[in-house]
């Protein structure tokens, strides 16, 4: 048995992949020259025996501390919880005694004040994650914790933080020079929803004890085809991150503009988010898109499966399944005759029938489908998938002319942000701001 992409319910019979698929030769042209060009890291890995060096140094460090408190937002801590809840399950399970990851990637004074009120600094240590240094709800946090460890901690408090940025320049890379504090870098060209096999998510997984050289090989074992200096487009054609993109692309043109992740492993529920992040911020431009939807099995069986199953049919669905879940406890014999169906069967059954009878549900009612099956729910999968969907999503945004790794949009908001708190040289947000806030409100009591 093997990982598998199961076509048979992607109604590809119906959709136009001859439009895509006769691009294959330009997009492995352009693959080459940019992995070339150093712009793809997320496939080359340039940086990843060195960073495998420095985490593996890093451990010693690490081990002085029961708790890591992870300062990120966006790709800087999604695909670190991932790794959590997909490989250190333990933490959110009864009478756990550590080590501990705590993850602040929100602007929560609740959750903040209650870190700083709970925690032990002298078994604490701060990650803080921002390659600008400039994203001001993560650093923000750091300036609060900087504050919090110098008055516990006195002039050890440096010790006790770890910051991620770029190699050279912002303000964290600055305070790392000041303070003499541990660092590790973020590859060049290297965007937060791509860098989870970066030290973005590797240090939170060394933390944890999450298998990260299976996690890499996993990764490489997909990569080093799209990477390789001889990719030509028949090469490309033949590969599983091509042909999601070119059935991403017909979908849309089909008028299918919304994609389900729907995970029928339960602790990789959070992938769901990690992928509608990468899929959202790269393809939702210029008009263009479709929207991601993260879907738990068998918990939203019970909440949006309604909506998928009977709803406007622009919905295509991608399935995460493994058949080797852990069997679990049986259920008992002496059942009520209504429930003889489950007994002495394996708890572990449940699951694997409810996602085949949603999987053929979805397909009956005409959402096309693609199931991926995994061998083992270990890291070396995980490695695999998430270079799989990453660069089935480049491909998406070469196949649309659009640029997969921008996210211009976003920016307009944090710069409103900023205006709105005061900061100098954003003139004409400025004036958008106020004119909104003077503008005539048509506000009711409800």
């Amino acid at each position: 048995m093997a990982d598998i992409l199961d076509w048979s319910g992607s109604k590809l019979e119906k959709l136009d992949m001859a439009t895509f698929e006769t691009r294959a030769g330009e997009m492995a042209d352009r693959l080459r020259r940019e992995v070339a060009d150093g712009k793809l890291p997320f496939l080359s890995m340039p940086y990843l025996d060195n960073l495998l060096t420095q985490l593996e140094e890093l451990k010693g460090f690490l081990k002085q501390f029961d708790h890591m408190l992870l300062l990120g937002i966006g790709g800087s801590a999604l695909g670190a919880r991932a790794l959590q809840q997909a490989f250190f399950p333990r933490q959110d399970q009864p009478c756990h005694d550590g080590p501990w990851l705590w993850i602040a990637d929100n602007v929560d004074a609740y959750a903040l004040e209650s870190y700083m009120a709970k925690l032990p600094p002298e078994k604490t240590v701060v990650v803080t994650v921002s390659k600008s240094g400039g994203t001001i709800e993560t650093v923000g946090q750091y300036f609060i914790m900087k504050e919090w460890m110098q008055r516990k901690l006195g002039d050890s408090w440096s010790k006790h933080m770890l910051l991620v940025t770029d190699e050279k320049q912002g303000f964290l890379r600055e305070e790392v020079n000041r303070y003499g504090i541990t660092s590790l870098p973020v590859p060049d060209n290297l965007g937060g929803r791509y860098s989870v096999l970066s030290a973005v998510g590797l240090i939170p997984a060394v933390f944890l004890g999450i298998d990260v050289p299976m996690l890499v090989k996993g990764a490489r074992e997909m990569a080093d085809a799209l990477a390789n200096p001889a990719l030509d487009g028949d090469k490309l054609s033949r590969l599983p991150s091509f042909h999601l993109a070119a059935w991403g692309n017909a979908l849309m043109k089909a008028g299918f503009d919304e994609l389900i992740f729907f995970a029928y492993i339960p602790l990789w529920a959070s992938w769901g988010d990690w992928f509608a992040q990468l899929w959202a911020e790269s393809i939702g431009k210029e008009g263009k898109g479709s929207q991601p939807i993260p879907a738990i099995g068998v918990t939203d069986q019970h909440s949006v499966n309604q909506m998928f199953l009977d709803g406007k049919r622009n919905k295509a669905c991608l399935f995460l399944t493994c058949p080797k879940l852990p069997a679990g406890p049986k259920f008992p014999t002496d059942l009520p005759d209504k429930f003889d169906y489950v007994r002495g069967k394996d708890f572990g059954e449940l699951i694997q029938a409810e996602g085949l009878g949603t999987r053929m549900a979805l397909q009956k009612n005409g959402v096309p489908l693609v199931e991926i099956r995994l061998e083992y729910d270990d890291a070396r999968q995980a490695g695999k998938m998430i270079v799989l969907l990453g660069a089935a999503t480049i491909l998406t945004g070469w196949l649309m002319d659009i640029n997969p790794l921008d996210q211009p949009a976003v920016e307009l908001g944090k710069r409103l942000a900023k205006a709105r708190l005061g900061a100098d040289g954003l003139t004409e947000e400025t004036a958008d701001l106020n004119a909104f806030l003077t503008s005539q409100r048509d506000e009711r009591e409800f």
